[in-house]
């Protein structure tokens, strides 16, 4: 299936909004912004489709947090302080008109992406990638550099043999260096020494596990493609950046000490959003557990020899 890590953090958003049971207030703009900063002298003046809902504080626009210091409902403007571009360690950038604004967003986008990708980095000490690698064997050398793969584990072993039936015949005998020597073989090598008979000139094929890759911002490729990992760990990595998400809500509340605030708190007790924390963390390992044991049955563990 053709993801991007934006459909992947809209999917997120929509599930952590219940289906869009909760919705943030929103506008859009009515002229480009460009990536400037907003300082004292010339500020950043954000003209609004409808300033109805908005007022001091975070609108986010695309990827980027903004704060506004003030609006004019009656030009529908708003205007951001100096310090308010790329706001909370995101990246001031070009908008265009027609762009939604986003009044105080409870996901920030950049966040949901944050936690995508930690989820895919956590995901790796538990399921791996599987890559394939080549190489020409030589039969006066029996070690050979793998360089630059960033090698976990080699999973199997194959080389092509003579004639028309093109078997690929598994190598029993190798030994596997994750961290050699750098000054032989260079800073980003790991090597394989094969003990088996194979006949010079044939192709040697490596199977390994690696560490998955996060996903790319432009790519519109699988998600199998860009992580490495199989297309059924995608809910996974939705279920990982929710639970991950939701666990921050309760201590955004624990500063209100104002009567309204209280009054909230009689209807949604502090520490009601651990519940559903919890529910969906037990449905991520749930489904971090079966796609173990599938990918452990895939590629099961192959008695080799170094010697």
């Amino acid at each position: 299936m053709t993801v991007t890590l934006d459909a992947l953090t809209d999917e997120v958003l929509i599930n952590l909004a219940g289906y869009t049971l909760q919705q943030d207030r929103a506008t859009h703009l009515t002229s480009a912004v460009t990536a400037s900063a907003s300082t004292i002298a010339s500020p950043i003046i954000l003209s609004l489709g409808s300033t109805e809902n908005v007022g001091k504080g975070i609108l986010e626009i695309d990827d980027e947090l903004l704060w506004a210091d003030s609006f004019d409902r009656v030009a529908s403007t708003a205007t951001i302080s100096p310090y308010g571009r790329g706001y909370l360690g995101t990246t001031a950038a070009t908008h265009t008109a027609g762009t939604k604004v986003t009044i105080s967003p409870t996901f920030p986008r950049f966040v949901i992406k944050r936690a995508i990708q930690d989820t895919i980095r956590a995901i790796g000490a538990t399921i791996f990638a599987v890559d394939q690698t080549t190489f020409t064997y030589n039969s006066a050398v029996t070690t050979y550099a793998l360089t630059g793969l960033n090698i976990q584990n080699i999973l199997t072993m194959h080389w092509q043999s003579i004639g028309p039936s093109q078997e690929w015949i598994r190598v029993k005998r190798w030994d596997w260096d994750s961290n050699p020597d750098s000054t032989t073989w260079g800073a980003t090598a790991q090597t394989v020494t094969i003990g088996d008979p194979i006949i010079s000139g044939r192709t040697v094929k490596v199977t390994y596990a690696k560490a998955p890759d996060t996903l790319s911002t432009s790519a519109e490729t699988s998600f199998a493609t860009q992580t490495g990992l199989p297309e059924s760990c995608r809910d996974i990595v939705i279920l990982g950046a929710a639970y991950r998400l939701l666990t921050f809500l309760d201590p955004a509340r624990a500063t209100q000490v104002s009567p309204q605030a209280d009054e909230i708190d009689s209807k949604r007790p502090f520490g009601s959003s651990q519940n559903a924390t919890k529910q969906l963390y037990a449905l991520y390992t749930q489904r971090l557990n079966e796609e173990t044991q599938a990918q452990q049955q895939q590629y099961p563990i192959r008695v080799h020899f170094s010697r």
